[in-house]
């Protein structure tokens, strides 16, 4: 008779001390009275009796599958080493029966009578409960943690565990990746970047997850949900929001701004990534008769041929149904009645240069960061060549191997260094175009790209505008130009009665 035997810890700390040896030496013994002979060991470092990510208990159901006939039994050292809930302890022991192989406990009296099944009941009946106690009593010191304003959790990227005055255990900034969680917020709050250009920016500036990797779109959403930063402890499902006394890496200012963009509720610079370029009112323009925003489709004539209308996309409202050359027309007109402040025409010039420098210093930032990375992978086959030639540590076939993947990073890392070159830029002409925007906003709308006509209405409109009865109309423009006519109160000055729709021709 064959037996496997299946020793576990629950955590990292306990694969240090006696316990595996122990459990290890009595399933053996156990085995010798029992007269089995020991075909393998599997040693569980460090794993939960809850996952069922155990890899070494993966293997041994694998292992067991693979020597179906010849493994008779599975000895553990207790019941509660193999599972600790009742449901995953019956669905592997009905797995390992459907393969003709027993479960034996080196330290309980389990076997296949009656008193034997019951007896293992028990046993992981009990495991269960232990298990659950633990679990409640756990929740309840982390929720006393979380009230004091200690974090109870894995400390989020940006943070790291340190010890306090008084030798308690207490989060604090990372300081090579705190600083890169900051800017991140401050990029996305502007309302000029999407996630994926903010993520891009700091992932050229070296921010990485504590493995090294870079940090997944997904990854990068939560973060910028994540309350801490701001100096709150919140966790909704327990009830807890509390004031944190690990140090805020943001204002709370600035977590409500990228809130409300993350939400949708703030105004974002940045066009929608599925757009279509024909249609760049698109999502922009609401309609004047129940508020939603308008799409933009091709259409078919009776002749075959297409026609671009903007449509509402409430399909019960039909308030607006318009030929896209007529919405385009009519817009531009809306425009050229945009005139600037002249106060901040005077001061225009001012906002161009702070803008430059701030462009400047993240220009300079990702050039620096690149020819960092580029520095050190040079070291690196500098170090690989001496110990090659000079000190004759390593062998040809080695060396060569690390030669090419080093060759391959440097060339890499040479692109991005002359991608992240700053350049020179003439301060004075882009004052000049500047002010050019400013007093002629309806022809530049007009040969601006997609994405640029997106930025530009998000700027010119902060709160949209909306289209009824063939007039454009807006709430609020920016504070750099003179207040158009403001919408009243919304069903009254900018729909015509019901049953009146109006028709437009190209």
């Amino acid at each position: 008779m064959r037996a496997v035997i299946y020793v576990r810890v629950s955590t990292k700390d306990q694969v240090k001390n006696l316990s595996l040896p122990t459990q290890r030496k009595a399933c053996i013994e156990y085995c010798q009275r029992q007269n089995l002979l020991v075909d393998k060991v599997f040693v569980e470092e460090g794993e939960s009796a809850k996952t069922a990510d155990r890899t070494e208990l993966k293997n041994l159901l694998a292992y067991c599958l693979k020597n179906k006939g010849r493994i008779n039994t599975i000895v553990v050292y207790a019941v509660n080493r193999f599972a600790r809930e009742r449901h995953s302890h019956v669905v592997l022991r009905a797995q390992l029966s459907s393969l003709g192989i027993t479960l034996r406990s080196a330290t309980e009296p389990i076997d296949d009578s009656s008193t034997g099944k019951l007896i293992e009941s028990m046993v992981s009946a009990i495991a269960e409960f232990d298990n659950d106690v633990r679990s409640e009593r756990t929740v309840a010191g982390m929720k006393a943690r979380l009230e004091g304003g200690s974090w109870a959790f894995r400390p989020p990227l940006g943070y790291i565990i340190g010890t306090g005055a008084s030798g308690a255990k207490i989060l604090m900034s990372d300081p090579q990746r705190a600083p890169l969680i900051t800017k991140a917020f401050l990029m996305y709050a502007t309302g000029l970047y999407t996630r994926r250009q903010v993520l891009d920016m700091v992932t050229h500036l070296g921010l990485t997850t504590r493995r090294g990797m870079p940090v997944s779109g997904q990854t990068f959403s939560q973060l910028l949900r994540q309350s801490l930063y701001a100096g709150v402890l919140e966790v909704p499902s327990w009830g807890v929001r509390q004031s944190s006394n690990a140090p805020s890496l943001v204002t709370s200012e600035t977590f409500d701004k990228v809130q409300r963009l993350l939400d949708g509720k703030r105004c974002l610079m940045t066009p929608h990534q599925r757009n279509n370029p024909d249609f760049p009112l698109r999502h922009f323009v609401e309609c004047g008769l129940c508020g939603r925003r308008l799409t933009g489709s091709w259409s078919k004539g009776r002749k075959g041929r297409r026609y671009a209308y903007y449509r509402c996309a409430n399909r019960s409202c039909r308030g607006v149904n318009v030929r896209r050359d007529v919405m385009h027309r009519l817009f531009i007109d809306f425009l050229g009645q945009l005139q600037p402040r002249a106060e901040y025409l005077r001061l225009f010039g001012k906002i161009i240069l702070d803008v430059w420098k701030q462009r400047q210093q993240q220009a300079a930032e990702l050039h620096a960061a690149a020819v960092d990375r580029l520095t050190v992978r040079r070291e690196r086959k500098q170090r690989l060549v001496e110990a090659f030639i000079y000190e004759r540590v390593i062998d040809q076939s080695t060396y060569q191997d690390q030669l090419d993947k080093l060759n391959q990073e440097i060339a890499l890392a040479e692109i991005e260094e002359r991608d992240a070159r700053i350049d020179q830029i003439d301060i004075e002409s882009a004052v000049s175009f500047g002010e050019f925007m400013l007093l002629n906003a309806a022809s530049l709308w007009v040969n601006l790209s997609l994405e640029q006509k997106q930025r530009f209405q998000q700027v010119l409109f902060p709160r949209g505008v909306r289209f009824a009865g063939g007039v454009y109309r807006t709430e609020q423009t920016s504070m750099i130009f003179s207040e158009l006519a403001v919408v009243q109160p919304k069903k009254e000055d900018l729909v015509a009665l019901t049953g009146i729709e109006p028709v437009f021709q190209p």
